[in-house]
């Protein structure tokens, strides 16, 4: 286990943790590690709490002569399995050099003039300072802003080829000459290439395609990461995007789009289905990291159970590992559920599965470990807020496609959910209701929603208590869609929020732009030239009543970021719409639009919420994945 705090909704993201992490700063931090081992015992000076940190991402082990602290309520606490000791003892001490934990040297150096002893030499952590040229807040190292990263699963293969994609969302916040720091890792973790590619206008498209990257530069075929460093940027510190994979060749009829925009590692996830008969899946293992990865470090376990079977293979810095999970955990079937604990290691892992020659991408969710039941949910006023926390997805004619839903637990001490689907048509007519009872975290239930509702539209999975249980406000489920023509699935998961109420319950209704309550829509959707075309489903749901119709604006922008059309629609509360670029706004516009347009959904009367996709109809090739916005 990495064992140190990256990221909680409660505190924020741990900004040493991101400035330490990042390649260039990796190479650097294993550089002062050999000079602080080559000087002898070191005395640490910890002006900020990171040594936890600092410590556990250097690549050797240091002898630590002792931890200072200038906050003399922390002298004699334990931190790091030290005590503390106050920082005006650093005199005594017989350590051959003094490691002061701040970005600043000239800072340090002045501050500890008259502390160091006799003969010390001084080190900071200004020797793994990122250029100046690369941050996009050069008065403040630590802002968020300097450290907008993100890692990718990126391939380029005989079998399949990926491509992210996004836009140039941060001019919008002031920003003017955005660019992006790019790092391609092979499989086995080394650098296959490094540039920087330039997104200067205001609602740029960025495009980042294997195939054309692979061309470029001259490479070989790749299955690794690409890390991502966006600079120069205002507003919003998450790099956020839509990835996709196409099959080639015998995998021809492969098709995906995930969403990610979690740039954090975490130490569980969820939302991994085990195979079915017929169905290999492999969990992609990507190392974030310059560290290696002990043997045993990492672990898969039934959901809800004890019993964790470690993947016992160690991994080098940045490689990427598939692993079969029936090789893991081979008594395991569809429909249950597999817990992965990473330890801290990976950033949001995406798992693909392959039936007969179809294969299909999904990303597994972050578990939190600061969330516990809330017994306020049960006792929510629904005057206040109606049904409360609600999980919408599509739920396309069921006459060709199945739907199939499957509540997972998200919280690392949750253990029931009680739940409830409710359907609903496109007009936003409430159909039939099913309890699926107060299941238990290991439960291995699925719901086929096709079957109950019998029409197309969309559903919400919401919290039920006729029969107890608790609840955690982080409710989530897995969302399977299968062609009954041509067998070819996708899937999807997300989680709940309160939708579209005046009053506010702990940041519910989230909006994508502001405080809550959230009241305003802001969704991202690619508009392809050619087949596969994009298309989404945007769902009005409303936790309480709100207003009888949205009032939803479509804004087509061509890759340089101007708008080349805007068309309205209304979707009724409650209801659905089913969203196709090329037929909204013409293939005469769309193809003006370029490689890269994209269509911007803004809503100022509601927050609507979105699933997008490519599909290829003759084909029955689709896929769907939750939207982003910004």
């Amino acid at each position: 286990m990495l064992g140190i705090r990256t990221f909680d909704p409660l505190t924020g993201g741990n900004m040493a943790y991101k400035a330490l992490t990042h390649p260039l700063a990796a190479e650097k931090l294993a550089e002062l590690a050999d000079r602080l081992v080559a000087n002898g015992p070191v005395a640490v000076y910890d002006p900020h709490g990171i040594v936890e940190t600092a410590l556990a991402l250097l690549p050797v082990s240091i002898r630590v002569a002792g931890l200072y602290t200038h906050d003399s309520l922390q002298v004699g606490q334990s931190c790091a399995g030290m005590v503390m000791q106050p920082l005006v003892d650093l005199t005594q001490s017989e350590a051959a050099s003094v490691w002061a934990l701040d970005f600043s040297h000239a800072i340090m150096e002045s501050r500890l003039s008259g502390l160091l002893p006799e003969g010390c030499a001084l080190h900071t952590l200004a020797s793994t300072r990122l250029p100046d040229s690369m941050l996009s807040v050069a008065h403040t190292y630590l802002d968020p802003l300097n450290f907008g990263t993100n890692l990718a699963f990126f391939r380029d293969t005989a079998d399949f080829s990926t491509r992210l994609v996004s836009a140039n969302y941060w001019a919008r916040y002031g920003a003017d000459n955005v660019r992006l720091w790019l790092r391609l890792f092979s499989q086995d973790g080394q650098v296959l290439h490094t540039w920087e590619q330039p997104v200067s206008h205001a609602g740029q498209a960025i495009i980042l395609d294997s195939a054309e990257i692979r061309d470029r530069f001259g490479l070989p075929e790749f299955t690794g990461q690409l890390f991502i460093h966006a600079q120069g940027i205002a507003g919003h510190d998450v790099v956020k995007y839509a990835l996709e994979t196409r099959g080639r060749g015998d995998s021809a009829n492969s098709l995906s789009v995930t969403h990610d925009a979690n740039a954090w590692p975490a130490m569980r996830y969820a939302n991994l289905p085990a195979p079915a008969e017929d169905e290999d899946v492999v969990l992609w293992l990507q190392n974030s990291h310059a560290l290696p990865v002990a043997s045993g470090s990492m672990s898969l376990n039934r959901m809800g159970h004890d019993r964790h079977v470690p993947f016992m293979r160690p991994l080098a810095p940045y490689e990427t590992v598939a692993v079969h999970v029936q090789d893991i955990l081979p008594d395991l079937k569809w429909p249950e559920q597999i817990e992965f604990r990473a330890g801290g290691y990976v950033v949001r892992p995406r798992y693909e599965i392959t039936r007969r020659n179809r294969t299909r991408i999904a990303h597994l969710n972050v578990q939190r470990a600061d969330l516990h039941t809330d017994p306020g949910i049960e006792k929510l006023d629904p005057r206040f807020f109606g049904r409360g926390y609600l999980l919408p997805f599509p739920v396309p004619d069921p006459a060709r496609y199945r739907t199939l839903i499957q509540p997972a637990p998200m919280a690392e001490s949750l253990r029931t959910m009680p739940v409830r689907v409710d359907c609903f048509n496109r007009d936003g007519r409430a159909g039939a209701s099913h309890f699926m009872g107060c299941l238990p975290r290991d439960h291995a239930e699925v719901l086929d929603v096709s079957a109950l509702t019998g029409t197309e539209g969309h559903a919400e999975l919401v919290y039920d208590f006729r029969d107890g249980g608790e609840a955690d406000g982080w409710l989530h489920a897995l969302v399977r869609y299968e062609d009954r023509e041509t067998g070819h699935e996708a899937e999807t998961s997300f989680g709940s929020h309160i939708f579209n109420t005046v009053m506010t319950y702990r940041g519910e209704p989230q909006s994508y732009v502001g405080r809550p309550p959230g009241l305003s829509t802001r969704l991202f959707l690619t508009a392809a030239t050619t087949e596969p075309f994009s298309f989404c489903t945007l769902i009005y749901p409303a936790s309480a009543s709100w207003n009888p119709m949205s009032d939803t604006s479509l804004y087509l922008h061509g890759a340089n970021g101007s708008v080349i059309a805007q068309e309205k629609i209304g979707i009724p509360m409650s209801g659905s719409r089913t969203i196709w670029p090329h037929e909204v706004f013409g293939m005469q516009a769309i193809q003006r639009a370029g490689e890269g347009g994209y269509v911007l959904i803004r809503d100022t009367t509601c927050r609507l919420f979105g699933y997008h996709g490519r599909m290829i109809r003759r084909e029955g090739r689709f896929s769907v994945d939750h939207m982003f916005g910004f």
